[in-house]
């Protein structure tokens, strides 16, 4: 609450500077985004709040509109919008920044941003590559934000405590991500593949029962009326930012752009803040009602770096010293 209260502030200063008043009807400039997020998520929360923002600073001369709930599709199709002009950005992880640039879904490797200051150091040595290389394929990364440190999440009576239980089991896997398919290649599982609005109803069917997921996502997505176990053991961090088509942007007058920019990075920094205590929060109240288990952390750390290995050798192999750094950073 102090977060999005401090977000509110912020941006309405922001505006109050500006000596703004509510302006007369005037054509405008209309921004549409896209997020998985529902509206009534912590997410959605801060977007709300940003869209007014932005429409107070810019006297009405810009409006800003977010599509929630995947209403413009899962991660991979909203890039594709983006990239063909139909969207002109959206609040993505690093699986949808990986459709623009792939180097940036490295920190969501397994076994490596364990806590969020590791995500920061991590940020800190490759940020302004990745920002770089997004720039440079369209995409104008206006902040940071975070999802929540993943956990694995179970349905049904038993939970898992190595990798090779995984074998057993029916775990989901994003359709896009390019960073699963090499762990459970190496435990030898064979995961369903999903977009994200599909998770649920195969919850709900049986068809997938072990998730891997931050707990905040879990609860915001209703999952978790479908799972009852939750691991004790952070197996990463899931990260993403609020992006904008870069030709989209630069087409924008100066200060309506300007205005863009300013209120993105105030959005995204708080939306950061809010999510690290909320993810916590999250994993307390499930953790409170469900059973918590222990995995065997050595058995899983083996399988996790022969998965780094194995991205190091195939997807990130043209990335030079990508996987090195961030484990670098990580301190492993």
């Amino acid at each position: 609450m102090k977060v999005y209260k401090a977000l509110v502030a912020a941006l309405g200063a922001l505006a109050i500077l500006a000596g703004l008043l509510p302006g007369e009807a005037a054509a405008a400039e209309t921004l549409k985004f896209g997020t998985l997020a529902p509206k009534q998520s912590v997410w959605g929360s801060v977007f709300q709040v940003w869209e007014k923002a932005v429409a107070k600073k810019s006297d009405g001369k810009l409006v800003l509109t977010f599509d929630y709930n995947a209403q413009q599709g899962d991660e991979g199709v909203m890039v594709g919008k983006m990239k063909a002009g139909q969207l002109d950005g959206a609040a993505v992880t690093a699986v949808g920044l990986s459709k623009y640039y792939k180097p940036v879904v490295a920190m969501q490797m397994p076994g490596l941003m364990t806590d969020w200051g590791k995500v920061d150091a991590g940020l800190r040595v490759k940020g302004a590559a990745f920002n770089k290389g997004l720039q440079d394929a369209g995409a104008r990364n206006l902040g940071w934000g975070f999802v929540g440190l993943a956990r694995v999440f179970t349905k049904g009576d038993k939970t898992i405590s190595t990798p090779n239980d995984l074998k057993n089991r029916k775990p989901y896997m994003w359709r896009d991500d390019i960073i699963s398919p090499a762990f459970y290649s190496v435990v030898g599982a064979t995961p369903v593949k999903l977009n994200v609005p599909e998770v649920l109803p195969n919850l709900k069917t049986g068809a997938i029962d072990t998730v891997v997921s931050p707990a905040l996502a879990v609860e915001q997505l209703q999952w978790s009326g479908q799972l009852n176990n939750v691991s004790n053991q952070v197996t990463g961090a899931a990260i993403g930012a609020i992006i904008m088509n870069n030709k989209r942007l630069e087409g924008l007058p100066g200060d309506l752009r300007t205005i863009m920019i300013d209120t993105g990075s105030i959005a995204a920094k708080a939306l950061t803040d809010k999510i690290k205590a909320e993810d916590q929060a999250a994993y307390d109240r499930l953790k409170g009602k469900w059973k918590g288990f222990d995995v065997d952390k050595a058995a899983f750390e083996r399988v996790f770096k022969s998965t780094r290995e194995r991205l190091k050798q195939t997807e990130f192999q043209s990335d030079g010293d990508l996987v090195s750094s961030l484990e670098k950073a990580a301190g492993l």
